[in-house]
């Protein structure tokens, strides 16, 4: 089983970096949960606003790098994502990565690592987690919440605090549930 920590946030000087490195190297050391862990940075897989001819159900893709991204997200059998909020909202690289595919979410259980202001990017996830529904994706209830994320970031490495480390223990255990029991349904 597959686990795809996925780094949202594209912006120069984000966050989520640090974030995102310090919850895969977590659910890395968290054994028995998952055979695999990976990280994947939207910047680095760098999708333009969507551009594909078909609609995805169809899976005729054109770009290759719709084609990099269809493996990468039908290779894993789990999602974390690593959320922002913008404007009360999932950032715009998140719908648009979503969007890409189809076929390739299906019957696969999310969870989110959500940052930010005061309300720890909550107003984010519950925008994104109806999004994933419609694709068939089953988010979790269990996930991790950092509020005045930029009071944990310091030299460019995030220090989680016991709530922090206890949600995250939370949250693997139910994806490897979810994962093992949805793997049925796909």
């Amino acid at each position: 089983m597959k686990l795809n920590v996925i780094l949202v946030s594209t912006r120069p000087g984000r966050n989520g970096k640090p974030v995102a490195d310090w919850f895969f190297d977590y659910a890395k050391a968290h054994k028995g949960a998952f055979d695999e862990v990976v990280l994947t940075d939207l910047a680095e897989v760098n999708l333009p606003l969507y551009d594909e001819p078909n609609h995805p159900k169809m899976q005729k893709y054109e770009h290759e790098h719709t084609k990099v991204w269809s493996e990468i997200v039908a290779g894993s059998d789990a999602f974390v994502f690593v959320l922002p909020e913008y404007n009360f909202t999932a950032p715009p690289g998140f719908v648009n990565a979503i969007d890409y595919l189809w076929n390739e979410w299906a019957y696969k259980p999310a969870s989110f690592v959500s940052y930010g202001g005061v309300s720890g990017g909550l107003r984010s996830v519950q925008t994104a987690k109806t999004l994933l529904t419609t694709v068939n994706v089953m988010p979790i209830p269990e996930q991790v919440v950092i509020p005045m994320v930029f009071g944990h970031i310091a030299d460019g490495k995030f220090t989680p605090e016991k709530p922090h480390v206890d949600s995250a223990d939370q949250t693997i255990e139910a994806l490897a549930k979810w994962a093992q029991a949805l793997k049925t349904l796909r």
